[in-house]
């Protein structure tokens, strides 16, 4: 037994990028690249405040938003790729990676693959350029809300300011306007049990959303590129 252990750590140390404790990848989605470039995944849904079902694949902020820290603060870290693939979540969790990772100093590119739905959108744009694979899909939609909701004016005025608060980020963060970016999100005529817009791969770039159609060889390129501009 003890022999068996033994092999599977040294197996474990030697598959790439994930650290020296092995946990990086499996734990946290997360690994270092080759030339000092972070790697971080958004996956599932975002989880907030209240824990998911264990079933569900998701992001922990509370995960991610100390590794943003840690780069930000790292002197061997000079570039962050995000890769996204989620369907949204917790509209808090959401924007604190999101004003986290446009605060960051260094060099930042996003890659939307399968989704960047709902609150993943402002993560997308949060980064300096942003990439979509051509079958990418975008999702703008309302606030919606969970549990018990007062039928009160203050209720529809909470649910207005945390809408303007995404939509104030997304206009400051990307090539779309706030009045356009309301216009996609109010839609009517799209999605047949809900309001909003489904942006696919190219769409997502004409308006203004995403900085360009691409995958992971044209991200990483970018990212390489603006580590040598900086």
């Amino acid at each position: 037994m003890v022999e068996q252990e033994k092999i599977n750590q040294e197996k474990t140390a030697e598959e790439p990028g994930l650290g020296k404790d092995g946990e990086s990848i499996r734990d946290f989605g997360q690994a270092a690249l080759e030339h000092k470039i972070h790697l971080l995944t958004v996956i599932g849904e975002i989880e907030g405040h209240e824990c998911l079902a264990a079933n569900t694949k998701t992001t922990k902020y509370e995960h991610v938003l100390p590794q943003l820290a840690a780069i930000e603060e790292s002197s061997e870290v000079e570039g962050l790729l995000v890769l996204l693939n989620t369907v949204g979540g917790d509209v808090e969790a959401g924007l604190a990676i999101a004003e986290m990772i446009a605060s960051i100093s260094k060099p930042t590119v996003s890659l939307v693959l399968g989704g960047s739905h709902s609150i993943g959108g402002p993560i997308a744009a949060s980064t300096d350029y942003s990439f979509i694979v051509p079958t990418g899909t975008m999702v703008i939609h309302p606030v919606r809300m969970s549990g018990t909701v007062i039928g009160a004016p203050q209720t529809y005025d909470y649910f207005k300011q945390m809408q303007d608060r995404i939509l104030g980020f997304l206009s400051s963060h990307c090539r779309a306007s706030k009045e356009r970016l309301e216009e996609l999100m109010l839609d009517t005529g799209m999605l047949t049990k809900d309001l909003g817009t489904i942006l696919v791969g190219s769409q997502a770039v004409e308006e203004g959303l995403i900085d360009q159609v691409g995958g992971i060889r044209e991200a990483l390129d970018k990212v390489h590129e603006l580590i040598r501009a900086s």
